[in-house]
């Protein structure tokens, strides 16, 4: 028999072989690969009922983050409904059902995505989204006019992840333009047509230091770098500048569809012309542009100023950039598709300038303080990649000084505080953080094992890293013994001061009812006894 799983880069599905079928109705269960398959199973059929229904399965997959409008999922749920229109499905149905899920359904089962605790982790993003509700500082985008319509109370947070967990709160559904995000995806495309030799010769690659749109050049006299508005105008007389305007936004168009799982993006027709009316500093980055011979031989300076205009205009939601982002993280390919949109060396150059450039003003602080690609715009788009972990979306309309999204900046700052994010991330000297790769289960499982390990082999350096990682230096192992216990069997004395300087009980009890105290005593380690006779509440 065939069954079908999931590749490793997410692109196609791979077969395995398992040279036979399974056995359903095999006396005891005795063979392998049907108790796999029971136990998978088991893991969905909340009811024990022997018949798992549709809702149980949507439930279970919502909870790792994989949502009923998942396409990878939309045969599978179908298939759940049986063909009378009742739903169940008993144990033979749905080996045949996950067969055909591309192993997501076995992945889920097995708390083998990316973020395996994912209902925690939402329940996280839904708490800093009440926290930062209250922030109101800043104020919207008022230069072009439109734009400072928008209601500023609106605030969505969306996150989506390299395995296709998402998870969305707030006003998520509401539809935004994109304005400067939109240079990341006009610079991916002028790449890939053209390659980044012949895209950097008409733009730079370093940071500006000066306002997004301001009348400034490099010494060269080519604009600093794609992210800027001088850089995106140029970005864009690079895509495909034989062909006709409405073909080019097509093409654009199409491209943003992609990168976000086939949903269709939108344009909002009044901001481009609000836009374009107001775009006297654009058209004298053009002129200066054109002074300077930087553009492509034959560029049509107006036409090109109206693509760039039409680009900013395009519409989505928070949802859908999450997801856009994603495919960011995930090298150029959409999680919820499996297709490859840009080359991983495309997006590796767009985030390399998102990481130093996507901020404008404010991209080296970000890059200081936070450290992760990003670019805003002044729609109060904020779009964040965790490469090789997720993408997120935050929109908020209120902007600071700089042009970015007040709460979006907020955001970012308590999402690196609690979680190990950061790319220059370490354990030692780091404040408590959790890391969403792994299972805390698993976590606090391995950090009690390397706990007890280093306080028997008197290895101080690892007891303070895991100290520092935020690791409970009381915790205890399946004996009830703690580092403590072990740290006093073995006469480990700089261990056993370190412990008991950080409030480690001294009079913990293991399963045999021994403490730290008569493990030093019976191993006749005297200053180790002696420390623990002096702590604070140890027995004499």
């Amino acid at each position: 028999m065939e069954i079908t799983q999931e590749a490793e880069t997410g692109t196609s599905p791979e077969i395995v072989d398992v040279k036979h079928e399974i056995p359903h109705q095999r006396p005891g269960g005795s063979d392998p690969l049907e108790a796999s398959y029971r136990a998978l199973f088991a893991a969905f059929d909340d009811d024990a009922s022997g018949q798992l229904s549709r809702q149980e399965l949507v439930e279970r997959l919502a909870k790792a983050g994989i949502l009923e409008d998942d396409p990878r999922m939309r045969e599978t749920l179908i298939a759940a409904r049986k063909g009378d229109g009742s739903e169940g499905l008993d144990f033979a149905e749905f080996v045949s059902l996950i067969q055909n899920s591309s192993g997501l359904v076995r992945r889920v089962a097995e708390d083998n995505l990316v973020i395996p605790d994912f209902a925690e982790f939402a329940a996280e993003i839904d708490d800093i989204h009440r926290e930062l509700l209250p922030e109101t500082g800043g104020a919207v985008a008022d230069y072009i006019p439109q734009l400072a319509r928008v209601d500023p109370d609106q605030f969505a947070i969306a996150i989506c992840t390299v395995d296709g967990q998402r998870h969305v709160v707030g006003d998520a559904h509401s539809r935004f333009c994109v304005q400067s995000v939109s240079k990341t995806v006009s610079y991916c495309l002028a790449l890939e047509e053209h390659g980044p030799d012949k895209v950097h010769q008409h733009v730079g690659r370093e940071p500006s230091g000066v306002s997004f749109n301001e009348l400034t050049l490099n010494k060269k006299g080519r604009p600093h770098n794609p992210l800027i508005n001088a850089g995106a105008i140029m970005s864009c007389a690079l895509i495909r500048p034989d062909a006709d305007l409405a073909e080019r936004f097509d093409h654009v168009s199409k491209a943003w569809s992609r990168l976000a799982a086939g949903r269709p993006v939108g344009f909002h027709n009044s901001v481009y012309l609000s836009e374009r009316e107001t775009a006297d500093r654009n058209f004298a980055l053009g002129y200066s542009m054109r002074e300077q011979r930087a553009f492509p031989e034959g560029t049509d300076l107006v036409q090109t100023l109206e693509f760039y205009f039409q680009n900013c205009a395009i519409e989505l939601d928070a949802e859908m950039l999450a997801i856009v982002a994603a495919t960011f993280a995930d090298g150029g390919i959409c999680p919820l598709t499996g297709e490859r949109v840009f080359a991983t060396q495309t997006v590796q150059h767009c985030l390399s300038l998102m990481s130093s450039c996507g901020m404008y003003d404010f991209s080296g602080e970000f890059a200081f303080s936070i450290g992760l690609p990003a670019k805003s715009g002044v729609s109060g788009a904020l779009m964040v990649v965790v490469p090789g972990l997720m993408g997120i979306c935050v929109w908020s309309p209120r902007l600071d000084e700089h042009g970015n999204s007040v709460r979006g900046i907020e955001f970012c700052r308590k999402l690196v505080e609690r979680y190990s994010v950061h790319p220059h991330d370490s354990a030692e000297g780091q404040t408590v953080k959790r890391d969403l790769r792994r299972h805390k289960s698993q976590t606090n499982s391995e950090a009690v094992a390397i706990l007890c390990w280093a306080a028997a082999e008197g290895d101080l350096h690892a007891i303070r890293v895991l100290a520092a990682a935020g690791a409970d230096l009381s915790t205890a192992n399946y004996d009830g013994r703690t580092p403590l216990h072990l740290a006093a069997t073995e006469g480990q004395v700089n261990v056993v001061k370190y412990l008991l300087t950080r409030g480690v009980d001294a009079t913990a009890v293991d399963r045999w009812g021994g403490t730290p105290l008569m493990d030093a005593e019976r191993r006749g380690h005297d200053e180790v006894v002696a420390l623990l006779r002096a702590a604070d509440g140890a027995r004499p």
